[in-house]
């Protein structure tokens, strides 16, 4: 058994588990935090995708107390209380979504996607860095346009931001 101790969507949180429980289970079973989704059990879907320490992580790769210490984020953090995340608010304003299951690690793939990008976006390598995510509903079209439609948002606020601080 493992002692394990993470922050976890702002909030401290601690508990006992196997050595080999993976971190996606701790989010889901111990944490009750079931926007994390478990799809392929081989790290080829992206759905368990979460942010650890601020970087996408699949959390079907990485053990619970691997992640020991560790700043976590989940689909239930992203927003601020009922106001949704921009990319979230993209997803739902360009319909990026059908069934729903590959979402939550679509969004928080994107979301690190904007990160690392924040001069912006464009539809290739979205795409490129999309490829460890899969969905089998929408054909990414309109996952693809939320994305790029969050990155513009997101870099003009960003932008303004900046002017205001000048």
């Amino acid at each position: 058994m493992s002692d394990v101790s993470l922050t976890v969507n702002g909030k401290r949180v601690s508990g006992s588990v196997e050595d080999r429980t993976l971190l996606v289970h701790f989010l889901r079973e111990n944490l009750g935090l079931t926007g994390t989704h478990v799809g392929c059990d081989t790290s080829q879907c992206g759905t368990c995708v979460v942010h650890v320490d601020g970087r996408a992580v699949k959390s079907c790769t990485m053990l619970a107390a691997q992640a020991s210490g560790s700043t976590i984020v989940t689909i239930e953090g992203l927003a601020n209380g009922a106001e949704l995340h921009p990319v979230q608010a993209a997803f739902k304003e360009h319909h990026g979504l059908q069934c729903g299951f590959c979402t939550p690690g679509m969004i928080m793939a994107a979301t690190d996607m904007i990160a690392r990008h924040p001069q912006g976006l464009d539809e290739a390598t979205v795409r490129a860095e999309l490829d460890g995510n899969i969905c089998r509903c929408t054909g990414y079209h309109n996952i693809v346009k939320a994305i790029l439609a969050a990155s513009q948002a997101m870099s003009k606020g960003a932008k303004g931001k900046a002017k205001q601080a000048a």
